[in-house]
């Protein structure tokens, strides 16, 4: 390493060109990058939904109705002329309403009551619209709300995702610009230079660049990867660059001239780093394992951009620190945090008790963190707050909740698909269906039908039935109905049916998605705890330190379950992971100063000495990851994004907090099993050993 850093430092005008030029091309590129929106997209192929979807493309060349479009006060003349109006919205595909179920000319009180009050009750007019959910899904949704004015509003998974288009790219620069400034104010208080905070901006900033623009390798990357990647990146690889510029500084101190001092430190500091980076490399990089597409997604570009930030730090910010080393020098400042000395001695005075505290929480918090209520689909888009969240319940309130199915079957047995629709009816819940039977007649051939008309049912070899289900998007009743239609097909085809729609999709979301859980819980565990074994070359250093990282995790995804909160299943998912990779640095630092003051104190007097001199060294990241986390939770308008900022910020404080308090309990009681089990970790007499 000593080499290699001396080789980096001979060659500094050449590191400097490539690194600004990779991060000019990384500007360049990030505009190209694709986001994609749709969750259905990141269900496996093998998933019911997911097949049910590509036949309806390949088949009608539409997608479902998504949309829901609620009219007050107007008569059947006039709902008329908004269907009309509002089907002639480019990416619109149909418009569904009471015309398409009943003869409208003739007197409603002639037909099933049920059905008119599911399009028409009490002069409000209920559309069902079907839009195109690519890019142009923000302009249609925008030209539908043009139309319908202050008479109408919205609701429906075409809605909230224009919504998640419109808010998450303007939202990002937002976020950004009040996270930098607060990181550079945590910064301040741990350098002992005004500029130093600026060298770390722009190293990581550089590395994030890179990474947002490499990106394009992918094509495209899911919203909550683009929403969260860079405030993530800065947040858990901002210490690596703290690691080398106080191991500089040491040595500086030292008496070594400037690059002497430099390359020793590039050497002692690259394991620590190293070590470190690669556990969060290993958290993130196990979501590889999600069968939901968004895990792979997500993990792959945070794990790059903590690889392209370790690099950055190794390479680039070492040749910017001694380019730069005078202005550190003219800007340097006494130190700014106090000393935790009593808090040392006040956490050792209490560890054990506290200890015991906080060992019989984690076990209703393990409990609680299984059973939360969770949301699956994009409902969770929207905060409860938001004008979206109370449009669709203005529309709830009016018509009751409703969601819409599709239903393919092979074409051809009109008496078949008649009784098909008949017994769907029956099913609880099922409000209407609309399909060739009860629209135009088995009595017409589809052949005496304008073929406009006729490809509105019939297409590529299947009849298509919409369903009208009186239940939300997601939850008990929801998907209890999405297994009586799927049973009642399979009735009348077996397994030749294709079923699709919002609650469908949501269901197979939960499916994959909580089959994932142990999978990639149980991967970062094992592959961290490996990643832990070599490190300390111990067996019950690495226990130790993943019960009090996933001990803080329990805790964390715990209190919604207390506090009667829903969480985003994706966010319960993806923290898991990222949580113990990008907190399980704070143990590794911790463990290493006991195992070093061990060596000369008594277990609890080396406790203490831990706590005081790595407190400040653990808070700052720790601070500046629930910073970020709790920025992007409240200034996010994105349901996922918010929520997923919020836990995140909140685990990294609960994390530090246990690292600080319960970790100390750990070592202390276990004092000597980590004796007895660690390769060659004391080198005093055995009878320092002792309390």
């Amino acid at each position: 390493m000593k080499r290699i850093a001396d080789t980096i430092l001979r060659h500094r005008r050449i590191v400097l060109f490539v690194f600004l030029g990779a991060a000019l091309a990384g500007l360049v590129l990030m505009p190209l990058v694709g986001i994609n929106y749709r969750l259905s997209d990141y269900l496996p192929e093998d998933a019911p939904s997911t097949a049910a979807l590509n036949e309806l493309e390949g088949s009608f060349n539409e997608d479902i109705p998504n949309a829901d479009v609620y009219l007050r006060n107007v008569t059947i003349p006039e709902a008329l002329e908004y269907k009309e109006r509002i089907a002639a919205v480019p990416g619109v595909e149909r418009v569904i309403w009471l015309d398409d179920v009943v003869d409208v000319y003739r007197p409603l009180a002639m037909a099933d009551t049920e059905i008119v009050e599911a399009w028409y009750k009490d002069g409000g007019a209920l559309l069902s619209v079907g839009i195109d959910t690519g890019e142009g899904v923000k302009t249609a949704v925008s030209q539908i709300r043009r139309i319908v004015g202050d008479r109408g509003v919205l609701s429906g998974q075409a809605v909230n995702l224009a919504a998640a288009q419109d808010t998450v790219a303007g939202e990002i620069p937002k976020i950004m610009m009040f996270v930098v400034p607060l990181v550079l104010i945590i910064l301040v208080f741990s350098t002992s230079s005004w500029f130093e905070p600026v060298l770390f901006l722009i190293t990581i900033g550089i590395a994030i660049l890179v990474n947002e623009g490499t990106n394009i390798i992918l094509g495209q990357i899911s919203f909550v990867t683009r929403a969260t990647s860079a405030v993530l990146q800065l947040a858990v690889s901002m210490d690596y660059a703290v690691f080398l510029l106080h191991a500089f500084a040491r040595f500086r101190n030292g008496g070594l001239d400037l690059r002497e001092a430099m390359s020793k430190a590039m050497a002692q500091s690259f394991s620590a780093i190293a070590a470190s980076a690669a556990t969060t490399v290993l958290g993130f990089l196990v979501l590889a394992l999600m069968r939901f597409k968004i895990g792979p997604d997500m993990g792959f570009v945070l794990a790059k951009g903590v690889l392209i930030s370790f690099i950055s730090v190794v390479v680039f910010l070492p040749v910017l620190a001694m380019s730069t080393a005078r202005l550190m020098d003219r800007t340097r400042h006494r130190p700014l945090l106090p000393s935790f000395e009593r808090f040392g001695r006040f956490v050792v005075r209490v560890c054990v008790p506290l200890g015991v505290v906080v060992a019989l929480l984690l076990v209703p918090a393990f409990l609680a963190q299984k059973s939360n209520r969770f949301i699956y689909g994009s409902s969770g888009m929207q905060s409860e707050n938001s004008q979206i969240k109370k449009d669709a319940q203005e529309i709830d309130a009016a018509f009751g909740e409703s969601v819409q199915m599709v239903l393919l079957v092979p074409e051809g047995d009109e008496a078949k698909e008649a009784a098909l629709g008949d017994a769907l009816t029956e099913r609880e819940g099922v409000r209407s269906v609309v399909s060739y039977a009860n629209t135009v007649g088995v009595q017409i051939p589809s052949g005496f039908l304008p073929e406009e008309q006729a490809e509105q049912f019939r297409s590529g070899g299947y009849s298509r039935l919409v369903l009208y289900v009186g239940t939300p998007d997601e939850g008990d009743r929801a998907f209890a109905a999405v297994e009586a239609v799927r049973d009642t097909a399979r009735e009348y085809y077996g397994d030749g049916y294709y079923l699709t729609g919002e609650s469908v999709v949501n269901y197979d979301l939960k499916q994959t998605i909580t089959g994932d859980n142990q999978v990639v819980s149980a991967a970062a565990v094992i592959a961290i705890g490996v990643v832990l074994m070599l490190t300390f070359r111990s067996i019950s250093i690495p226990l130790i330190l993943l019960l009090t990282i996933e001990g803080a995790i329990w805790l964390n995804l715990g209190l919604p379950y207390f506090t009667g909160d829903s969480l985003n299943y994706i966010g319960y998912q993806i923290i898991s992971a990222v949580q113990l990779g990008a907190t399980v640095d704070y143990g590794i630092l911790f463990a290493q100063n006991y195992l070093r003051n061990r060596e000369l104190y008594g277990r609890r007097e080396a406790a203490q000495k831990t706590v005081s001199g790595t407190a400040a060294s653990i808070l700052t990241p720790a601070g500046i990851l629930t910073i970020a986390g709790l920025t992007l939770g409240f200034v996010s308008s994105n349901g996922i994004i918010s929520q997923l900022g919020l836990i995140l910020g909140r685990g990294a404080a609960i994390s530090a907090a246990m690292v600080l308090l319960f970790l100390p309990s750990l070592l202390t009681v276990f004092d000597g099993v980590i004796w007895k089990t660690t390769l060659k970790t004391f080198r005093k007499p055995k009878e320092l050993l002792k309390p």
